[in-house]
């Protein structure tokens, strides 16, 4: 298995493209430009790799710039918690509000539910609904090689903001304690933004996850 990370936009988001056994999957296309756009697609043809699945953490513009160009380069719809939705149809309006262009995203594919598996060679990943930062945020999770890509939920030394629309702070409290805290301290968390962490260094050191008193946790 490989991972590699591509950071775009004005947003500094991270793309990623997983490798097993000569295919891929593409977790959140967050390349805005042609230029950025061509970083992926290169990347793909040049490593010899078939994209089997595109995938949405969640559906924040920071997240879905490339949705249509990556689903034309590579035939496939992308897929997103339904829950998300919404955020795809009203995403020209976002962008709109940061003065950024952005076509509305092609209609998803097949759901991404809890209980999911994304499986690319050797490889699966279990989805898990994890909301919070949005009400269809999700994280895939492959147990095997202990990781997870965790969208906006958790990052290093911090977590994802819950003040946009249907964002909820318990939840996402919820979200990290009851879904990525128990996959153990040796797991790492690739999240959309900054660099890669675990779970146990934010267990540790992170001070939302070290006071929780008020979420009941």
């Amino acid at each position: 298995m490989a991972l590699k990370s591509f950071t775009f936009n004005p947003f500094s988001t991270n793309c990623f493209v997983v490798e097993s056994e000569g295919e891929a999957a593409i977790v959140d296309p967050s390349c805005m430009t042609e230029e950025e756009i061509g970083v992926v697609v290169n990347y793909v043809e040049a490593s010899g790799l078939t994209v089997r699945h595109l995938l949405l953490t969640h559906g924040h513009i920071d997240h879905i710039f490339g949705c249509n160009a990556l689903s034309e380069a590579f035939g496939l719809d992308w897929r997103i918690h339904p829950d998300d939705v919404l955020l795809l149809k009203n995403a020209p309006v976002q962008a709109k509000m940061f003065g950024l262009p952005l076509d509305t995203p092609n209609p998803p594919g097949d759901a991404l539910v809890e209980g999911d598996q994304v499986t690319l060679g050797s490889i699966t990943f279990d989805v898990v609904h994890t909301p919070g930062h949005s009400p269809g945020s999700v994280s895939f999770i492959n147990r095997e090689e202990k990781y997870v890509i965790a969208g906006d939920i958790l990052f290093r030394g911090s977590i994802g903001r819950t003040d946009l629309w249907q964002g909820s702070l318990p939840v996402l409290m919820q979200s990290i304690f009851q879904k990525i805290v128990p996959l153990g301290n040796d797991f790492i968390v690739y999240s959309g933004h900054g660099p890669e962490t675990t779970i146990g260094e934010e267990v540790a050191t992170n001070p939302f996850l070290t006071e929780t008193g008020e979420f009941g946790l």
